[in-house]
């Protein structure tokens, strides 16, 4: 049995333990973003030996930086792509039964303006469809005094009515972690700052990698039936090893962070921007307002952190005053802001918005890659690329099964039941089984939200202690979003972070001083309002 957990101290235990491993992997997958984590989940539930590996942070790239929206895919069909959609309501229906607390019902408001498309007809039209395959009706029509209570400072001229509906929402972050942890508790072996640096090849057969430590440069080879390369939008780089082909188009998705009390919106608002026409999202989120998304192709991929331009900020800040002129939103107001780079497959289309949201996977001789898709159905790219990876797998059985993505646990501590309930909800989603723990090994006072957000600072001992953990900004934007969510990134609680870092992961003074200023330096150059 693989490590259980990530507890602080124990990483050159397990690595030295890898390195000395000689019987070989039935899969290895590159990647610890939500695709990875997905079949790194159905791999372990097999009894398949299995090793996942994030060269960065778990959740680092696409899936830590997404909309957060856990969609149905609404507007597929009206693009005549009713098989996705189907299969997205299905699967975020099954997410929001199996994990409340991580994945939440949102509801959805699409106004409508005299002379815009969609009109309320043909957008119910569609709702009709969408709410047939969630098996239930969501969808209402406000009217336009409706409409003004529920979305106040509204731009009203020529305004209609709304229409409501519903998606989810989640944190992407910790739905990669919540999932990681089911597969590390069938078995699993789960790395992260440790890559794949090159294939093994036998008889022309990828036959194992080259994997290097990324903490401290020190390589070794490893064995695999197969080789699962789950890295997203950086895909072709692995496949380059095998065929000379180019799948990927990068698109770059940008969002701002803005207080609550400066856009009070209960609900995700889809809006037209002005100058294109492109929907937008206005939405609350751990106790904020996020604004996005934008979609540009992105020229480099380089292993970076990407970053928001000013042009696209100033982008999303138009559309809110376009949208909520007497809000009056400044740039002053934005807290923080992310951008994500997502793996769309190229077909030649004009722009990003047009490319379609599929996934695909390619088998080339022993490497099965996989790119594309969406957030909500992780759970059905996991499947299809075992199924295609099975030739290589003789024990893994490729017939479609119910079981469910997480298992179900209810704690039984006492001080766990003294809990608010919407604080139960929120553990229970984003912690599962180790949601009793957390609590048990918090302070009393950190059981006590963070004003301005949703989280704890139970929630971040317990991650700091028990979450592999490597760099602050592990902590402060992956395992907790109190780098989006604060100001200054979080540092305006300096020393709780200190104090917390130095019991949990036993940093030096010195250790301290260098975390803190690479942090700094992460946040001023991604995360901040761009220069």
């Amino acid at each position: 049995m693989w490590q259980e957990n990530w507890q602080s101290g124990q990483r050159e235990e397990q690595l030295s333990r890898l390195e000395n491993e000689s019987e070989g992997w039935d899969v290895i997958i590159a990647g610890g973003g939500i695709t990875g984590a997905g079949i790194a989940r159905e791999a372990a539930r097999q009894g398949l030996k299995t090793l996942l590996l994030e060269r960065q942070d778990f959740a680092w790239g696409t899936s830590s930086r997404s909309s957060k929206m856990v969609h149905g895919g609404l507007r597929y069909i009206a693009a005549g792509d009713i098989k996705t959609t189907l299969h997205s309501v299905h699967e975020r229906e099954r997410l929001m039964r199996e994990a409340p607390g991580l994945v939440e019902k949102m509801s959805f408001m699409m106004s409508h303006y005299k002379k815009s498309f969609p009109s309320p007809f043909i957008f119910n039209s569609l709702l009709t469809i969408y709410d047939f395959f969630a098996g239930r009706r969501y969808r209402k029509y406000h009217s336009l005094k409706e409409t003004r209570l529920v979305c106040p400072y509204i731009n009203e001229e020529n305004l209609l009515g709304g229409t409501q509906f519903a998606d989810a929402v989640t944190d992407d972050s910790r739905l990669v972690m919540r999932v990681l942890r089911e597969a590390q508790k069938d078995g699993a072996a789960i790395f992260n700052y440790v890559g794949v640096k090159q294939l093994l090849k036998k008889d022309g057969n990828v036959s194992g990698v080259v994997i290097e430590d990324r903490i401290t440069g020190k390589c070794c080879e490893l064995k695999a039936a197969v080789v699962i390369n789950a890295t997203g939008v950086w895909a072709d780089e692995l496949r380059s090893e095998m065929v000379d082909e180019k799948k990927i188009r990068p698109a770059r998705g940008s969002h701002i962070i803005v207080p609550f009390w400066r856009l009070p919106v209960s609900q995700s608002l889809t809006t037209h921007h002005p100058e294109d026409g492109r929907p937008i999202f206005i939405y609350p989120w751990e106790g904020r307002i996020v604004i996005g998304t934008t979609d540009l192709d992105e020229k480099s991929i380089e292993n970076v952190e990407a970053s928001m331009t000013r042009a696209e900020m100033e982008y999303l800040i138009n559309v809110v005053q376009y949208q909520f002129p007497s809000a009056k939103l400044k740039e002053r107001d934005i807290l923080s802001s992310w951008a994500g780079v997502r793996p769309l497959i190229a077909s030649g289309a004009l722009n990003p918005s047009k490319e379609k949201r599929n996934h695909s996977v390619w088998d080339d001789k022993g490497l099965v890659s996989v790119s594309g898709g969406k957030l909500t159905t992780f759970r059905l790219i996991a499947l299809d690329v075992l199924s295609v990876a099975s030739k290589y797998l003789p024990s893994y059985e490729t017939k479609p099964h119910a079981k469910t993505i997480f298992s179900q646990y209810l704690p039984k501590a006492s001080l766990f039941s003294e809990l608010p309930s919407y604080l139960k909800n929120r553990l229970c989603g984003f912690y599962g089984k180790d949601a009793e723990s957390l609590v048990s090994n918090a302070e009393s006072s950190e059981l006590e939200l963070i004003p301005g957000t949703r989280s704890t600072w139970a929630e971040f001992r317990w991650a700091a202690a028990n979450e592999a953990i490597i760099h602050l900004d592990d902590l402060l934007l992956r395992r907790t979003r109190l780098g989006l969510l604060l100001a200054k990134g979080g540092m305006i609680y300096e020393d709780k972070i200190h104090k917390i870092c130095r019991e949990t992961l036993g940093w030096t003074e010195q250790k301290w001083a260098e975390e803190k200023a690479r942090y700094q330096q992460i946040w001023e150059r991604h995360y901040s309002v761009p220069a």
